[in-house]
């Protein structure tokens, strides 16, 4: 990836481990639901959905100066 396309993002390797995180607990909360865990796996999924994802895209660390 060119450094133009990096800035553009402005994703750095904080929001890339976060969404790697939001994966990993998609996979997880879509494995229980399949063994009918109906009270755990949608909190799993909707916190994933709802609050890891945006904040992964959204968040940018303080630039020390």
């Amino acid at each position: 990836m060119s450094q133009k396309n990096k800035d553009r993002l402005h994703m750095g390797k904080i929001n890339f481990l976060l969404l790697l995180l939001a994966a990993i607990l998609l996979v997880i909360g879509y494995f229980i639901m399949s063994l009918n865990e109906i009270v755990i796996s949608p909190v799993i999924l909707a916190a994933v959905y709802v609050l890891l994802i945006p904040f992964a895209l959204l968040y940018q660390p303080k630039k020390h100066e």
